[in-house]
């Protein structure tokens, strides 16, 4: 038995220990997911075959050791001789100090507090090998974005979105803390690699560092079992890139033995909207010059409510509660609850279903509201009871009980679904057909049609049907493709990604001309 079993057998106790004094919801919003022994360890040993001649001397640093499942499997891969220094970060009290007393015999010396205000290192690591916190950006204080960006800015020159989460902050602002010709593996959420926020890492990965190799795990094999998020190992040396590089992309099985895997030029990524597209079987083919459905509609995601369960009621409900009509607006159901994708509308222009739903919104002030309108103040009193008008989205709004401003859609689309079954037994999104007046919520997009195609519907009844049957021909592999897939197999669209699906039918039917062809989306 080595020397470090029984060490990793006592911190994998503590682990356990710990994950138990949290709820799943609380460890969820500090992003506390360890990473398994397993995966640690097959990273470690990748890890040392791409340290070149540093393995002789590793100065190892984890911003966010935990318990510290990375550093088990770096001992466990290099030789204790070969280790020059080893640090540790972390924020959370009770880790540290189980990692400070399982490991102090190795020489690990973990430092309590943020890694994102600690002070920058004299001495530089060689190798940086973490699981960062997978804060998500609204569990984030404003002022900390604020402080956040500006480090990055004022380091690297490079602007974040303030739909970072933690994990990309961490990812910058470690350049700091590695030494030139260093090497750098980080375990993070694959999203990046599609999503606008990612522009600046994918920036930082193709102008500052060198890329060596992105790792993508299949979106089924869940890495952690507490986070619905599909992983991607991202490795990376601390120079500057030559011109004629390749970027390694792999994808499925493992990180020494993935199913799939490709060399990409760099000059090709720079240039690239969304990178999980490698790699792929064949060339690459050229961008599309065919319309796209952001060319017939202006696509939106539904109204956010703030909490739908206060302001969204069935609508027998909200006559029992004497709530005037004209603060009442349809709105369709989760669509879980629409066993049609037709939805015809009944004479009030509710959809003719059997769970109607009714949406509060008012815009008139609140003493009006209390002296014309008593029934309905009386509803939002007991709203206010419970400190719905203090939160986020209420607290945004004036008066806190008034909507965003969704007008019904004729055609709508799932956001999120799973994909079940070959042949496209049950494809991840539908579209709705909306012959309502329901306006709907956050879990649908909404199409409006732009002049053009709104212009041929008016002019042409029958489009509506045939414009429907077209958007439902448009297959799975068109929406995974411009879409996104967390762990666990769950799709994702948004409204742009959404725009960029191909639908050249639609303009036969329409006989509408698109001007195209598309544009590449260069980085800023």
């Amino acid at each position: 038995m080595s020397k470090i079993a029984p060490l990793e057998s006592l911190r994998l106790a503590e682990q356990v220990r710990l994950d138990a004094l949290k709820t799943a919801v609380e460890r969820n919003k500090l992003g506390q997911f360890a990473t398994p022994p397993a995966l640690a360890l097959q990273i470690a040993n990748y890890v040392q075959d791409k340290l070149n001649g540093h393995s002789n001397s590793v100065r190892f640093l984890d911003p966010a050791i935990g318990t510290g499942s990375f550093y088990a499997a770096f001992l466990s891969t290099f030789a204790a001789r070969n280790i020059d220094k080893a640090v540790g970060i972390e924020i959370d009290r009770e880790f540290a100090n189980a990692a400070s007393s399982i490991w102090q015999t190795t020489g690990l010396q973990v430092t309590t507090g943020d890694f994102t205000r600690q002070p920058e290192p004299d001495e530089r690591f060689n190798l940086i090998l973490t699981n960062p916190p997978y804060v998500r950006h609204h569990h984030l204080n404003g002022n900390d974005k604020i402080r956040l960006r500006d480090m990055v800015l004022a380091r690297l020159g490079i602007k974040l979105s303030g739909l970072a989460g933690l994990y990309c902050y961490f990812l910058l602002l470690a350049d700091a803390w590695l030494e030139t010709d260093g090497l750098a593996v980080w375990l993070i959420p694959s999203e990046f690699m599609d999503v606008n926020y990612g522009v600046a890492i994918k920036r930082y990965l193709t102008d500052k560092v060198t890329l060596l190799h992105i790792h993508r795990f299949c979106p089924s094999d869940v890495q952690f079992r507490d986070a619905l998020v599909s992983s991607a190992v991202v490795v990376f040396r601390k120079a500057t890139p030559p011109e004629d590089h390749t970027v390694e992309f792999s994808f499925g099985g493992s990180l020494p033995s993935p199913a799939k895997s490709q060399q990409v030029p760099l000059v090709s990524l720079r240039g690239k909207l969304k990178w999980t597209g490698y790699p792929f079987a064949g060339e690459e083919a050229p961008p599309s010059t065919e319309p796209t459905l952001g060319d017939f509609f202006t696509i939106k995601r539904g109204l956010a409510t703030g909490d739908n369960n206060f302001f969204i009621l069935p609508r027998t409900r909200a006559t029992e509660l004497r709530i005037p009509k004209e603060f009442l607006k349809p709105i369709l159901p989760s669509p879980r609850y629409l066993d049609d994708v037709v939805v015809e509308s009944d004479p009030d222009g509710y959809p003719n279903i059997e769970m109607q739903l009714a949406l509060i919104d008012c815009d008139l002030p609140e003493s009006e509201v209390k002296r014309r309108h008593p029934t309905l103040w009386k509803y939002l009193e007991t709203g206010m009871a419970n400190s719905i008008h203090n939160r986020y989205i209420t607290s945004h709004r004036v008066p806190w009980y008034s909507q965003e401003r969704r007008p019904p859609a004729p055609f709508l689309c799932t956001y999120m679904g799973r994909s079940r079954g070959a042949k496209g037994a049950k494809k991840p999104f539908r579209f709705i057909w909306n012959q309502s007046d329901a306006t709907a919520a956050n879990v649908y997009l909404m199409l409006y049609p732009k002049p053009e195609m709104q212009a041929a519907l008016k002019a042409d009844a029958s489009l509506y049907r045939l414009a429907f049957d077209i958007l439902n021909e448009i297959g799975e592999k068109a929406f995974t493709s411009e879409g996104r897939v967390y762990g666990g197999g769950l799709f994702k669209v948004e409204p742009a990604e959404l725009a960029r699906i191909p639908v050249a039918a639609l303009a036969k039917a329409a006989k509408i001309r698109t001007r195209k062809p598309r544009q590449l989306v260069a980085f800023a």
